[in-house]
C-alpha cells in the first residue's frame, strides 16, 4: 500500500475532481474574453487551474496588462457560466460512489475547494452531491489559498485528526502542492493537467479515475 501511515479521513478537492468543471470553465473562460477581444491560451488557463478567484484575476491582469477590463471579464463569466450549467453540473466518473462508499463505512470526510462559497454550495446541490458534506472550507475561509496548506490544515482539524492521516485527492497541481505542504496524503486523479515529475513526487498515488481510488481507499480501510 502506497500509504505511510493509517487512513482515518479523506479531504476532496471539487472542480475537476468531484464535479466534471473544469471543460466546462475552459469555454466559459475563452468565450468571456473573446468577448472582449482578448485571447485565453490553454497556458494561461492551465496556470489558473485550482487558484482562488482573487489570485486567479491577479494572474489575468498580470498577464494582460492594468488595461484589461476585468469587471467586465467577471461579468461575462458569470453570464455565460449561468447559461451552459443551467441544466446541472456532471459528476467525474466514480464521484457518487466514492462518496456513497465511504459515508456507508462511516470514514470521515471533508470538502476544500479554491471556489468562493456562494458557488461551492449552488455547485455541490446542483451536482446532487452537497447532502455527503457536513464540512466544507472554500477560498472564502482561508487568507491564503491553494497551493498554501492553510485549507488542509483546517478541515484536518474540523475532522479532529491529524493532516498525516488524512488522504487529499485532488486533480491540480496547486491542489497537490497544498495537500503536500499541510504533511496530508495527496492522491492526484489528474483532470485536464498531467502530473510532472515534481507533483508525482509530491503523491502517494496517482490514479486514472474516482473508482480507482475508491478500490485503493477500501483496501487501505479493510
Amino acid at each position: 500500500m502506497p500509504f505511510r501511515n493509517p487512513v482515518e479521513a479523506v479531504i476532496f478537492d471539487m472542480d475537476g475532481l468531484l464535479l466534471d468543471t473544469e471543460r466546462i470553465y475552459k469555454i466559459v473562460l475563452h468565450r468571456a474574453c473573446m468577448a472582449l477581444d482578448y485571447e485565453m491560451t490553454d497556458a494561461l488557463f492551465h496556470s489558473l487551474i485550482g487558484v482562488p478567484g482573487p489570485a486567479g484575476y491577479e494572474l489575468i491582469r498580470a498577464y494582460f496588462g492594468d488595461a484589461f477590463p476585468l469587471d467586465d471579464y467577471k461579468r461575462n463569466i458569470a453570464e455565460i457560466a449561468a447559461e451552459l450549467l443551467a441544466d446541472g453540473i456532471p459528476l467525474k466518473a466514480g464521484a457518487g460512489e466514492i462518496l456513497r462508499d465511504l459515508n456507508a463505512r462511516g470514514l470521515p470526510i471533508a470538502l476544500a475547494t479554491s471556489s468562493s462559497r456562494v458557488v461551492a454550495e449552488r455547485h455541490l446541490t446542483l451536482a446532487g452531491v452537497r447532502d455527503h458534506f457536513e464540512i466544507v472550507f472554500t477560498g472564502d475561509d482561508v487568507v491564503n489559498g491553494k497551493p498554501h496548506p492553510d485549507i488542509f490544515i483546517k478541515a484536518a482539524n474540523a475532522l479532529a485528526m491529524p493532516a498525516g492521516r488524512c488522504v487529499v485527492l485532488e486533480d491540480s497541481h496547486n491542489g497537490i502542492r497544498a495537500a503536500h505542504a499541510a504533511g496530508a496524503m495527496p492522491i492526484m486523479v489528474p483532470d485536464i493537467v498531467a502530473p510532472t515529475d515534481d507533483i508525482r513526487a509530491k503523491c502517494v498515488a496517482i490514479v486514472s479515475d474516482l473508482h480507482e481510488a475508491r478500490s485503493l481507499l477500501s483496501r487501505a480501510t479493510a
